[in-house]
């Protein structure tokens, strides 16, 4: 992942890099979303699973 910023910083069309950079950030957040609502869903299992 730090290889492909490190060539997305080199470059030379800057518009590109900048498209990359927001797809990169769209499915960080996407996927951050996803795991939290999954999250609960697994401690809940997980808690009757427990008991």
């Amino acid at each position: 992942m730090l290889s492909l910023f490190r060539r997305l910083a080199r470059c030379i069309e800057g518009a590109s890099a900048v498209e990359y950079t927001l797809i990169a950030s769209l499915i960080a957040v996407a996927a951050l979303a996803s795991m939290r609502s999954v999250s609960g869903k697994v401690s809940n299992v997980l808690s009757s699973a427990g008991t």
